[in-house]
Order: structure tokens, then C-alpha cells, then sequence
């Protein structure tokens, strides 16, 4: 099991806003069925099998050529643990219980 955490930006975009590049990306993660995932501010969050997990950036990092934008930057977070399975849940249960 992988967890990942995924930012594509599109650069050389007519307009400042991100969001039309971002919805469409939500849009794919939506059709697909390999990967979970969760939207947050910054980025979003992914969990897998470390090859779904690949394939899907993969696929993201082309959206915005797709729609027509020259340049794309991705940056991607990856931490893949073999010793027992970790859900982007149990990450965070488990800071919480801390806090708690």
C-alpha cells in the first residue's frame, strides 16, 4: 500500500486561477476506479498500490497539456510501507490519538 500526495500545476496558463485545471483532474480521479483520493488545499491525496498509484499521476500530469497549456510542473510525495498496510486514514487516527 502507497499513499501519496499529488500537486500538478499548470504553468503558462492564459489566466492566474488554477481551479479550471484542478476540477477537470478531480474530474478524472472521480471516473477512475485503481486509486483512492482526497482533495485538500494543496494538493490531493492518494492511496494504492505503488504501480496505480504511478499510472494515475502519470495520467494527471498530462491534464493540463491536454486543455492546452504549454508547461507542467508535478510534484509528488510518495511513501510506500511493506512492513504493514497504512491508509491515509490510519495516518492521520493515529496523530490525532497523540493529540488526544
Amino acid at each position: 500500500m502507497a499513499t501519496a500526495d499529488l500537486t500538478v500545476i499548470a504553468l503558462g496558463r492564459p489566466d492566474v486561477s488554477a481551479s479550471p485545471y484542478i476540477a477537470e483532474i478531480q474530474r478524472r480521479l472521480a471516473a477512475q476506479d485503481r486509486v483512492r483520493y482526497r482533495m485538500h488545499a494543496m494538493g490531493t491525496s492518494l492511496e494504492g498500490s505503488t504501480a496505480d498509484v504511478l499510472a494515475v499521476v502519470a495520467e494527471l500530469h498530462a491534464v493540463p497539456f491536454e486543455l492546452g497549456v504549454p508547461r507542467v510542473y508535478t510534484v509528488l510525495k510518495l511513501d510506500e510501507r511493506r512492513d504493514k498496510e497504512q491508509t491515509l486514514d490510519d495516518k492521520v487516527t493515529s496523530v490525532e490519538r497523540l493529540l488526544g
